[in-house]
């Protein structure tokens, strides 16, 4: 199954991809709640399957301007960085990690899978992250990798879009991947019983060329390790998202960097999910006085 949130002149709603278009979720089902993903994810595995018959129907096609970001308000999005060993090389210059690296995203630095991807006005060095992400269902706590795959109740594409200099300015990632509506996500959830995601092919192109090539089986923590590790600390909820990590070839890693800029289009395409694609543009307004600025030589 395949699930997408159109903007529709109701707002965001939920929509199960049919046997043609998109079928509304909560209408056809007759329950109200369905509306909104975190809803379904909330009401258990029980509700997901009850949407499955809905693919068989026929729905209303839609234009990729029309989809939402496919988890528009996850609770947190918790993300691994540096978990493929050339990403490791070329940003950190160290070989494979022997602790997973972590930080969290919020629900604002969400955008749509082909929305304008904003480039902010105190950023110089903004760069492009392919990366496969995982839609928690069930959740839990103390999730053994051997039963990871039950929490699941998707997988989406994500572009971690990263503001390098405030990513590299102190110690923590966080300003560096905070920056409002900076991570696409979509353009759907595919359920895990249509995808294995354990060898698939990730390619990121940035105005048609490609800058990441490689496929999920290179993480260094895969799938059900990062699910298990990540809940050795924190209760998994339903609606979470965990970012995998990066491959290499990431701007950052380059000589010279490439770093994206207005006009640009970035493309992330995982096999078997899809593609989401945004035209990078600039930040509107004049901040040309705003105080905090990171230095060069910090970044």
């Amino acid at each position: 199954m395949r699930l997408a949130t159109i903007i529709t002149e109701r707002g965001p709603r939920l929509h199960v991809r049919g046997r043609s278009g998109y079928v509304d979720a909560a209408d056809a089902s007759g329950n109200g709640r369905y509306s909104s993903l975190n809803a379904v994810l909330q009401d258990g595995m029980g509700a997901m399957d009850s949407l499955r018959g809905l693919a068989n129907q026929d729905g209303t096609t839609y234009g990729e301007a029309e989809l939402g970001p496919a988890c528009p308000e996850p609770p947190r999005v918790l993300c691994l960085g540096v978990n493929y060993l050339a990403h490791a090389l070329e940003f950190a210059g160290r070989g494979a990690p022997t602790w997973p690296e972590s930080f969290v995203r919020g629900t604002d630095s969400v955008l749509g899978p082909y929305a304008d991807l904003v480039k902010p006005a105190l950023v110089e060095r903004f760069d492009f992250e392919g990366e496969l992400g995982i839609v928690i269902g069930s959740g839990g706590r103390y999730i053994p990798a051997a039963k990871a795959l039950d929490a699941v109740a998707g997988y989406v594409i994500i572009n971690d879009g990263s503001a390098r200099e405030w990513q590299r300015a102190a110690t923590q990632w966080t300003p560096g991947k905070n920056f409002d509506a900076t991570m696409p996500i979509g353009p759907e959830v595919v359920t895990p019983d249509e995808l294995d995601v354990s060898d698939v092919q990730l390619t990121t192109r940035l105005n048609g060329e490609v800058m990441q090539q490689a496929s999920t089986a290179q993480m260094i923590v895969s799938v059900p390790r990062a699910i298990e590790y990540l809940s050795s600390f924190t209760t998994l909820r339903p609606g979470d998202v965990i970012a995998t990590g990066t491959p290499g070839g990431v701007g950052a890693g380059r000589t010279p960097p490439v770093w994206m800029q207005p006009g640009d289009v970035i493309e992330v395409e995982i096999e078997g999910i899809g593609t989401i694609r945004n035209r990078v543009v600039a930040e509107k307004g004049d901040v040309a006085d705003w105080p905090w600025r990171v230095p060069a030589q910090a970044s």
